[in-house]
């Protein structure tokens, strides 16, 4: 099904023929499911950490406060650093491994850095799925880390490296939207094993956590590797014939160079994490490390992690919350969707500005409600005010579904240069995995303390990431991923200054070199 060939976008810059050949779909869905296993995860542990029979087992302290509503206030009763840490160990060896993931994904490629992330995830189920002690529990859980760590290193760095550049946008959030459809598969199997007698469903909950965990798996042996790594890796002979194979033309000769010379700067760099300190970097590290803090503060892992709690504490029952959960699920796979169809066409800063006016709105009015109607020992919420909820609750997961959630991982993977691409990656990942655990780590406690507070803590964060959105991200729809410093940050109105800049090539710290006004290009369209 290979499509019409196109170029690359008019208006300076080198133009690439390519095709949209069946091969790079196919490599990319394979890759994407990278995305499926850490969807599910995310949505299965709060499923599972809200049925009683898990909390008896693991926590049963949390399992009378859960049956005795005097002993805490209804945002109390899951409050548990132990639970939370159950949750968040996962996320803290994320961390840990990505700087492993970094290195393979460098020096081994791509496709072995997520054949290795389906292993480690595949380890991580069996102890999971078979644990008789917290302890065991926990070790799977930092093994799932690992495979959650070597994979978010590794796909999006594929994606964005395999897939052409106009589509570049949508075949990259494929990741994101198989984080999305794991998170609901996640909250569909939770909804069926809490209704298992006996209490023992929450295994089958965490063992079908190994289904994704072989699709990613099979897709590593299947896919071929890219031909920036291929190339980097000095394959390239290799590196040439599968660029030829997935742009499905003979004239790649140009292309071809490009990556061979930025192969050629890239190994002249002996120390890439150094080498991101570098004044021309600062403009690509700060954005990726700023998206990765600006997205876990919106709140959306808070919400994914522990739905069903969260549903619980405002007054829904059991089977409600799961309900709930599963609402909010297929909202976010459908809203996912509206990414990859737009991203490329209205492009990466609109839809960040568009979703921080509708994620700000809905959640001050959730604190108001809640402020009003939840009360430390109230009964359950009146059905129309609960109904009410899930429709904010969903217009604020919608609004990130389609935003910050996909684009926090296609912008800094396709921004960094070659040769910091791999140590952008892993400090974007690390600085992810870091607040993340920091997010799950501390909810339940922030939602015991802060009550309905901590929605507008939330919508502050919100407002100020949409600031930055409009005064200091570029937009980089249609632009070469090996053309960004030239087309993007040396035009841009503020980030110019940090660019290297001499008319013969040579590279002088601009600090006082008034550059990026040619070709009539006006910094201030940036706004």
């Amino acid at each position: 099904m290979p499509g019409g060939g196109f170029s690359g976008p008019p208006g300076g810059g080198t133009e690439f023929e390519a095709k949209i050949t069946p091969i790079v779909i196919i490599s990319c869905i394979m890759a994407a499911t990278g995305g499926l296993m850490f969807g599910y995860d995310v949505g299965v542990s709060g499923g599972v950490t809200s049925m009683p029979g898990f909390l008896k087992k693991f926590f049963p302290v949390v399992y009378r406060k859960t049956l005795d509503p005097d002993i805490n206030s209804n945002y109390c009763k899951y409050d548990n650093q132990g639970l939370q840490l159950f949750t968040s160990s996962l996320y803290l060896a994320g961390l840990t491994s990505t700087f492993f993931a970094s290195y393979t994904t460098r020096r081994l490629g791509r496709r072995l850095t997520m054949l290795i992330a389906g292993v480690f995830f595949i380890i991580g189920t069996v102890f999971n799925a078979a644990a008789q002690d917290l302890a065991m529990l926990i070790i799977g859980r930092i093994m799932l880390g690992c495979g959650v760590g070597f994979a978010n290193q590794a796909v999006p760095l594929f994606l964005s490296e395999i897939a052409p550049t106009r589509i570049r946008g949508g075949l990259n959030i494929l990741f994101q939207l198989n984080v999305t459809i794991g998170i609901l598969f996640a909250n569909l199997v939770n909804y069926g094993t809490a209704k298992i007698d006996g209490g023992w469903g929450w295994r089958i909950s965490l063992g079908l956590a190994g289904i994704p965990a072989g699709l990613l798996t099979l897709g590593a042996l299947l896919v071929v590797d890219t031909p920036n790594s291929l190339i980097e890796r000095g394959r390239l002979d290799e590196g040439k014939a599968v660029l030829r194979k997935i742009r499905g033309t003979d004239n790649i000769e140009p292309e071809f160079l490009e990556l061979v010379e930025a192969s050629r700067v890239a190994k002249e760099v002996k120390h890439p994490f150094r080498n991101l300190l570098k004044r021309r970097n600062r403009p690509q590290l700060v954005i990726a490390v700023a998206l990765q803090i600006f997205q876990q503060f919106t709140g959306i892992n808070a919400i994914m992690f522990y739905a069903p709690v969260l549903f619980n504490t405002l007054g829904f029952g059991s089977d409600a919350a799961l309900y709930s959960a599963v609402i909010t699920g297929a909202v976010n796979v459908l809203s996912t969707l509206v990414s990859v169809y737009s991203v490329d066409k209205v492009g990466r800063r609109m839809l960040l500005l568009e979703a921080g006016v509708q994620m700000f709105l809905s959640q001050v009015v959730i604190a108001i409600i809640l402020g009003i109607k939840v009360k430390d020992h109230s009964d359950d919420l009146e059905k129309g005010i609960a109904v009410l909820v899930v429709i904010l609750i969903c217009t604020f997961v919608s609004a990130f579904a389609w935003s910050w959630g996909p684009l926090g991982w296609l912008i800094p993977s396709e921004t960094f240069p070659l040769e910091t691409r791999s140590a952008g990656q892993s400090v974007t990942v690390c600085v992810n995995l870091l607040f993340t655990f920091v997010i799950a780590q501390a909810f339940l406690s922030m939602l015991c303390h802060f009550k309905y507070g901590i929605f507008l803590f939330f919508s502050g964060w919100v407002l100020i990431m949409s600031f930055f959105v409009l005064f200091l991200l570029p937009e980089t729809k249609n632009i070469p991923i090996e053309e960004m410093t030239e087309r993007v940050w040396k035009r841009h109105w503020f980030w110019k200054r940090f660019m290297d800049y001499h008319e013969d090539g040579g590279a002088i710290t601009n600090g006082d070199k008034k550059i990026g006004h040619d070709n009539g290009f006006d910094p201030s369209s940036q706004l």
